[in-house]
Parts: structure tokens; C-alpha cells; sequence
């Protein structure tokens, strides 16, 4: 069993129309007593988060629990997208049982896995399992996708992506990566549509896994949830045509955690949270600031020297006044000694 203090993760891949967004939806609507965060990364599609919110308006997944990020992919914008997210979705009161993630259809699995291993969010969450969707009809037909020239348009208007990866490469990253395969719409492809997409899944994805065929998304939760796949640290296991390649890559990036007591001048920290960047390389810096003699809890979010800050709410009786900031830089400028001692200055 996975640490159960640790968040459980479904990250939700496949290509644009293959389901994904009916398939979440479902999920939200039979949690099972789960109280659901979802968030959203389908690059340049349009509607899709008034309809996610839409079906998330109950109980166990209300409308703060959606995040939509339209940057493009999410494991090229880790700090600043990616990780912020995580945090804001892990800081919610009651906190989420339950994350799902709808990557956008032209995303690559693997490095969205190794997102997960931040020094930020590692020890907090934890990969319960990938879940690769895959159009019955357009595999049998070697399409891969259900509309090409819809995926043509997403791939042109997301400049992170490589738009010379055939789609059969990132179908075949999809499948390498994920611990269950689920089939769709194979009501439309046919029996002998199923059969087709079934083999030519068998021949292409390097280990066994489970395939489940699904119609509008409906599927039994606690199949494809709870699976306790701990992913992050199985990444060996699941190969990619990009393995080995700079791109997507994170690891000349680091963080650490700063605690500090109470501050007595916002604008003054703020300077030194400017200093951070300026003189030491700090990329990115999040967090919350307890002020002497404020009641509420400043919350502070830096982009290089671009910071913003604001009172977000009021400290609670049973939390412990204090500043908490995490600091990401590339690997050689993180020094935790350093930047306490810019912050304490």
C-alpha cells in the first residue's frame, strides 16, 4: 500500500475526442464518497471547462476543486502551472481524497510522470495510475484519433508541443506508459472493430495490461481508481521514443522548503524576495507570509522578480503562525542557507 497520507493521482491521457472529458464526468458523478479535484490540460479545445464545471457542480467535486490549464503542456510549464496547482488543489479545507488529470491529447505521458517527483509535491502525492483512453474505431482504422484534422489544429496552435512526432509515436507513448487501457465508443467500431483495435493494442504496447471497453464513459470507479500504482516510481518500466532526449527533461531543477517566523514589513520582504532573483537565480518562489499584528495570511507568488502578494484569508485558530515559502531554481543556485539568509536580512 501507498503512504496514505499521500494524495492519490489518475492522470487521464489519450488523443483529443477519445473520451476523456465524458470519462471524467462519469467519475465526478459516481465518486463513490470520494471528494474529487480535477484538472484540465486540453490545449486550444474549446467549451471544455464550462462543461467540466458544469458536471462538477455537487457536493464531492464544487467548482474551486476544477483547475483549467491552457498554456499548453503542463510538464513544460512544471513551476509554473504544474506544481502551484498541486499546492493550491492539496491546500483546499476539505482536501481533495482524489486528483484526476486530463492531459491534453497531444501530451506525451512520461514526462508528466516525472513532474511527480519535485521535492515540492513528492513526498504529498503519489501516482495511483495512468489511464491511456483509446478510440475503438479510429485504431481499428489506424487513425489513432477520432477527428485527425481537429488534432492537426490543436497540434498547430500549441507551440510546446513537437509537431513532427506522428501521431502513431505518441498513441504508442500513451500505451507504454499507462497501467490500463480503456477502449471507447466501441459500440461504434463493431465487434470486428473491437477485435482490430484490440491486436493492433496487443502488438504495440511493450508489457501486458488490462484494456476495458467502455460506451459514454461508464465504467465501474472502483476499477480504474484506487489502483495504488505508485507510477512515479515505476517510470523504468514504461518507455517512450523520447527517452533520452533534452526535451521535457527536469532534472537541472530543484526546490527547498523555507520556514521562517513572522514578518514585521511586507514591502521590505517583498524586496528581498526580489533580491532572490535578481542576485541568486531564483526562478520561482510560492507561498505564505504570517505578519505581525495581521490577522490574515499573505499570500505571496513570485515569477522571477515579478511579485505578487495579498491577504488571502484569515489564519485559523489551530494553525501555527508562520512564513512557509518554496523556492525553485536550476539544481546549482539552490543553497536553502542562502536564501534564508537574503530572507532574513
Amino acid at each position: 500500500m501507498s503512504d496514505l497520507s499521500k494524495v492519490p493521482v489518475t492522470i487521464v491521457t489519450g488523443f483529443l475526442g477519445a473520451g476523456k472529458t465524458t470519462l471524467i464526468s462519469h467519475l465526478i458523478r459516481n465518486a463513490g464518497g470520494r471528494r474529487l479535484a480535477v484538472v484540465v490540460n486540453e490545449f486550444g479545445s474549446l467549451g471544455v471547462d464550462g462543461e467540466i464545471l458544469e458536471s462538477c457542480a455537487i457536493p464531492d467535486c464544487p467548482a474551486e476543486n476544477i483547475v483549467e490549464l491552457a498554456n499548453g503542456c503542463i510538464c513544460c510549464t512544471v513551476a509554473d502551472d504544474f506544481i502551484p496547482t498541486v499546492e493550491k488543489l492539496l491546500a483546499l479545507d476539505p482536501r481533495p481524497d482524489h486528483i484526476l488529470i486530463e492531459t491534453s491529447g497531444l501530451a506525451l505521458p512520461k514526462p508528466l510522470l516525472k513532474a511527480f517527483d519535485w521535492p515540492a509535491i513528492r513526498s504529498r502525492i503519489t501516482v495511483d495510475g495512468v489511464l491511456a483512453l483509446a478510440d475503438a474505431e479510429a485504431v481499428a482504422a489506424g487513425r489513432f484519433a477520432p477527428n485527425v484534422a481537429a488534432l492537426d489544429a490543436q497540434r498547430a496552435a500549441d507551440p510546446s508541443v513537437d509537431h513532427e512526432t506522428p501521431l502513431s509515436e505518441v498513441f504508442e507513448d500513451q500505451l507504454a506508459c499507462a497501467d490500463m487501457i480503456l477502449l471507447t465508443k466501441v459500440d461504434l467500431a463493431g465487434p470486428e472493430g473491437v477485435a482490430a483495435a484490440r491486436a493492433i493494442i496487443a502488438a504495440e504496447a511493450p508489457r501486458a495490461v488490462p484494456v476495458i471497453e467502455l460506451t459514454e464513459g461508464v465504467v465501474d470507479p472502483r476499477i480504474i481508481l484506487g489502483l495504488d500504482a505508485a507510477a512515479e516510481n515505476d517510470i523504468a518500466a514504461r518507455p517512450s521514443h523520447h527517452d533520452g532526449e533534452d526535451d521535457h527533461e527536469h532534472d537541472d531543477f530543484d526546490s527547498t522548503v523555507v520556514e521562517l517566523g513572522e514578518i514585521a514589513d511586507p514591502a521590505a520582504f517583498v524586496a528581498r524576495i526580489e533580491t532572490l532573483a535578481r542576485d541568486h537565480n531564483i526562478l520561482r518562489v510560492k507561498g505564505y507570509a504570517a505578519v505581525v499584528g495581521k490577522p490574515m495570511r499573505l499570500l505571496v507568488q513570485a515569477v522571477g522578480a515579478r511579485v505578487r502578494h495579498q491577504y488571502d484569508r484569515p489564519w485559523r485558530p489551530d494553525e501555527a503562525r508562520r512564513t512557509t515559502l518554496v523556492a525553485i531554481a536550476e539544481h546549482d543556485h539552490i543553497d536553502a542557507d542562502a536564501i534564508r539568509a537574503v530572507l532574513l536580512s
